[in-house]
Order: C-alpha cells, then sequence, then structure tokens
C-alpha cells in the first residue's frame, strides 16, 4: 500500500509503507520537492509563472513581431472617426487604448513592470527581515526589545496611506515604489524568523558550535539560517503576489510608474472611463493581473503544503 498525493492520484514518492528504505537519507528539502513535482496545482502554477516571465522577456519581440510601439498613438488606424478606441482585430489582436496605442504591446511592457516590483521589492524586504529577525532572535536582550518594537510598529502602521503620502512627496517612481513595498513588508518576515531562532538558538548543534569556537555571524548565517530557510521561501511565494498588487494599486491612483511607460495598474486607471464601449481596455490588463497573483498564490499554498511537516496525506490502496 502506497501514500497517494491528494488530488493528484498518484503514489508520494517520498512514502513507502511498505518499502522504508526508499525515503531513508532524504531531508525536508528533497521531501518537499517530491511533493512538489507530483503536485499537479504547482505544476500548473509553475508552468504558468514561466510563460509570464517568457512574455515578459519577449515583450520587445511582440511589438517587433506586431510592428507597433509600446508609446506609439495609432489615431489614424488605432481609433474610430468618433474617437473610441478600435477592438481586437487584425491590425491590433487586443485592440487600443483611449490614445490609439497597442494593448497586447503595452501589456506585455507592462509584464515587465509588475513583475520587477513584485520580485525585487519582495526579495529586498525578505533580505532585510531575514536579517533584522536573525539579529533580534539570536542576541534577545536589548537589541530584541528594539527591533521586536521596531517591527511591531512597522506592522500597526496604515500602510496604503503613509506609502501614497510618502509618494505624493518624493514624486512617483518604480524605484519609489519598490521602497516602499520592501519597508513595509520586511516586519512580517522578520517576525516569522525571529520566532524560529528563539526556538533554534538554544539547541544542542548550536550549543556544540560554541564551544567549537565558532562565532556569532557563523553561527547565525551557517548554523541557523539554513533551518529557517523553509517558511522564508513560502513567505516569499506568497508575498511576491501581494507587491504586484500593491504596485498595480499604486499605479491606479497615478502614484506608481511615470507615464506613458505601461503598466497594468495605470491600464486599468486609464480604461475606467472607457470600460462601456471598449471593455477589452479594462479586461486585458485586468486577466493579466489575476492570472499572475493567483498563479503566484497557489504556487506559494503548494510549497506551504510541501514544508508542513503535518502535511496530509490521503491513504489509498493501491490495486
Amino acid at each position: 500500500m502506497k501514500l497517494k498525493i491528494p488530488g493528484t492520484g498518484s503514489p508520494d514518492p517520498t512514502v513507502d509503507d511498505g518499502d522504508p528504505a526508499e525515503i531513508q537519507g532524504r531531508g525536508p528539502w528533497q521531501l518537499a520537492w517530491a511533493r512538489l513535482r507530483h503536485d499537479r496545482v504547482a505544476v500548473i502554477s509553475g508552468i504558468t509563472i514561466v510563460g509570464i516571465v517568457l512574455v515578459a522577456i519577449f515583450a520587445p519581440v511582440v511589438a517587433h513581431l506586431t510592428g507597433h510601439s509600446p508609446f506609439t498613438q495609432y489615431r489614424t488606424t488605432g481609433l474610430s472617426p468618433e474617437g473610441i478606441p478600435v477592438g481586437p482585430g487584425r491590425n491590433f489582436l487586443l485592440g487600443t487604448d483611449s490614445l490609439g496605442r497597442d494593448i497586447l504591446v503595452r501589456v506585455c511592457y507592462g509584464t515587465r513592470i509588475s513583475l520587477l516590483a513584485g520580485v525585487v521589492a519582495s526579495s529586498l524586504a525578505v533580505a532585510v527581515g531575514v536579517v533584522v529577525g536573525l539579529t533580534a532572535g539570536f542576541f534577545g536582550g536589548a537589541v530584541d526589545t528594539v527591533l521586536a518594537r521596531t517591527m511591531d510598529a512597522v506592522l500597526s502602521l496604515p500602510y496604503l496611506v503613509l506609502a501614497i503620502a510618502l509618494i505624493s512627496v518624493v514624486g512617483p517612481s518604480l524605484l519609489v515604489s519598490i521602497a516602499v513595498i520592501a519597508f513595509f513588508s520586511f516586519s512580517s518576515v522578520g517576525r516569522i524568523v525571529r520566532g524560529q531562532v528563539l526556538s533554534i538558538k538554544e539547541k544542542e548543534f548550536i550549543e556544540a558550535a560554541r564551544s567549537l569556537g565558532a562565532g556569532n555571524l557563523r553561527i547565525m548565517f551557517v548554523d541557523i539560517l539554513p533551518n529557517v530557510l523553509a517558511p522564508v521561501i513560502v513567505y516569499l511565494t506568497l508575498l511576491v503576489p501581494a507587491s504586484i498588487v500593491f504596485e498595480a494599486t499604486l499605479s491606479f491612483l497615478g502614484l506608481g510608474v511615470v507615464p506613458p511607460t505601461p503598466s497594468w495598474g495605470g491600464m486599468l486607471s486609464e480604461s475606467t472611463a472607457w470600460y462601456q464601449v471598449a471593455w477589452w481596455y479594462v479586461l486585458v490588463p485586468g486577466l493579466g493581473l489575476l492570472v499572475t497573483t493567483l498563479a503566484f498564490n497557489l504556487l506559494g499554498d503548494s510549497v506551504r503544503d510541501a514544508f508542513d511537516p503535518r502535511y496530509n496525506r490521503l491513504f489509498v490502496s493501491e490495486s
């Protein structure tokens, strides 16, 4: 009798109650990877994300094939005599916007902005949060008190209101948006890491490392950090879609990337006055945002389940 992975109907290669030798020598990372490879949701989400990344990378190729620039206004062919955007057709596969620009090309270039903001801001937030959480949990005392209260203060702030106020003062740009997203996101991962470090730093292998003369930095980043990476990776995969939505929100409010640089949030903002006569104007960037955030969220859920030691397996007899 083998264990089946829920929702897949496939045997879990990490568990075979008839032959324990199959799982000997496998660590949690190997087990998690094996579960992910046999998780249909994770595979489909991963393929979707790869496709989105390819769209972002090959946006110039799309522009070359269509012969349209993301900034050029085709007022003769891209707008009707009444000045209404042209719908999907031979010349413009996904239609045009209110200025006669090709939506297909602009959505592809907007994918670059969303992925860049989401991945860079999330990675920066996780990096800062890991360092702060490691430092607070490892040293404890006054250091822990100051850093923990700082993270609590950041979590208590109305981040959207403060982000809007800050960007209004500094000025909108992609760099400022990334910095704002990272600042308001690091504290959550910092608290996660701090809690993990507090439970690990008193373990026997840490005491053994101390007795062998290992310094604080080596213990923090060589002995402790690998043991807290699993929840950090899970949080990263779930933070990316949140950062993408945050950037789209700022762009929708006119506080993200500066026009005419294409972004999904900016395109949605521009389409609000045209959705009744140009449905494609709001549908295309909206679908791009929906599919991207959904794919990352589903992948994050799958990664969480793969790393969870209480992973629920369905026991099914194999005929």
